[in-house]
C-alpha cells in the first residue's frame, strides 16, 4: 500500500483484504509504505521477488501521472504487471456548502468573471486532482489558481474554513463531509451520469469533452509466472464480487469493478495519452 493507512487508497484495500484471502487460504497482510506520492510503495514492490507474495495496490498517480511529471526509479509499464482493477471513481467538481453556486454552468460563469481570484484545492502538486483542476481550466476558458494540500483529508477540511473555493474530490474523500453538509458535490467525472452519484449531472453536460475518473487495482512484479498471476486474478475476480464488498463501495460513491490485465494495462496506457498535454500545458513540476 504506497500510501499511509486510512486514505481512499487504503480504505479499498482493506475492502478487499479479507475476502482475498479467503480465497487464496492464506492471510493478506497490507504493508503502509508511503511517501513520495504512492512513487515509494510502488518502486518498492516492482523490485520485489516476482513470486506472487508482493502486490501493489495502484492508482492513477504513481502508475499513470507520476511518469508524466517526473523521472521515477521504475518504468510503470515495463517493471509492473497489471492483474485487475478495483474500483472506479469519478473525480467530483465539490464547492463549499455556503457557496452561491448550485450548477456546475453557474460556477463556470462566476470563475470566469472572477479570473485568477478563484482558486481550486488538490491533494498534492501533480495528482489526479491537480491535473483534473487543470483540465477544467483549458475546456471552461478559466483561470483558477492551484493550492495544493498533502492529502484529502487536509484539503476536505480547507473548505470548512473558507480556504477553498473549489477542488474536484472523490467520493471517499467526500461522502462525510456532504452528509454533514459541509461541502456540496456540483458535478461528476464521469462521461455520462452514473449510478455512483445519482441526481449528480456530468460536467460534460456543460463542459463537453472532459472527462476525469480514478481508477484503483492490483499490479505485481512483471516477471510473476502466468499461474500464479492467473491464481491472483480469480481470486481478485471474486473479491469484488462480494455483496459485501460492493455494497460497501457504493455506499461511498464507488464502482466496485474487476478487469481483465489487458484491460487495465490499455487503462494506463489511455490515461497517459489523456494527461501527458494537460502535464506539458500546465508546466506541472513535482
Amino acid at each position: 500500500m504506497p500510501y499511509p493507512a486510512g486514505g481512499t487508497t487504503d480504505q479499498l484495500a482493506r475492502a478487499i483484504q479479507q475476502p482475498l484471502a479467503d480465497t487464496l487460504g492464506q492471510p493478506v497482510v497490507i504493508e503502509n509504505k508511503a511517501g513520495a506520492g504512492g512513487t515509494l510503495g510502488t518502486d518498492a514492490a516492482a523490485k520485489a521477488a516476482p513470486d506472487g507474495y508482493t502486490l501493489v495496490f495502484g492508482n492513477s498517480g504513481p502508475n499513470a501521472i507520476a511518469p508524466l511529471v517526473r523521472k521515477l526509479p521504475y518504468d510503470s509499464l515495463k517493471d509492473l504487471r497489471p492483474l485487475s482493477t478495483v474500483a472506479i471513481v469519478p473525480m467530483i467538481l465539490t464547492v463549499p456548502a455556503e457557496s452561491p453556486h448550485k450548477t456546475v454552468k453557474d460556477f463556470i460563469a462566476f470563475a470566469r468573471a472572477q479570473g485568477k481570484a478563484i482558486n481550486y484545492g488538490s491533494v498534492g502538486n501533480g495528482s489526479l486532482s491537480h491535473l483534473t483542476g487543470e483540465l477544467f481550466n483549458d475546456l471552461a476558458g478559466l483561470k483558477m489558481q492551484h493550492i495544493p494540500y498533502n492529502g484529502g483529508a487536509p484539503m476536505v477540511t480547507a473548505f470548512a474554513s473558507g480556504q477553498l473555493h473549489a477542488a474536484f474530490v472523490t467520493g471517499l474523500d467526500g461522502a462525510s463531509m456532504v452528509q454533514a453538509g459541509r461541502i456540496r458535490y456540483l458535478g461528476a467525472g464521469s462521461p455520462k451520469r452514473t449510478d455512483v452519484l445519482p441526481g449528480l449531472p456530468a460536467v460534460s453536460e456543460d463542459i463537453p469533452g472532459f472527462r476525469s475518473m480514478a481508477w484503483f487495482g492490483l499490479l505485481a512484479p512483471r516477471a510473476v509466472p502466468d499461474d500464479i498471476a492467473n491464481k491472483i486474478h480469480a481470486a481478485i475476480l471474486k473479491a469484488v464480487a462480494r455483496p459485501e464488498v460492493r455494497k460497501l463501495f457504493a455506499d461511498r460513491n464507488v464502482e466496485a469493478r474487476s478487469s481483465t490485465p489487458q484491460e487495465l494495462d490499455k487503462l494506463i496506457r489511455d490515461e497517459m495519452a489523456q494527461w501527458a498535454p494537460v502535464v506539458a500545458r500546465s508546466d506541472v513540476k513535482d
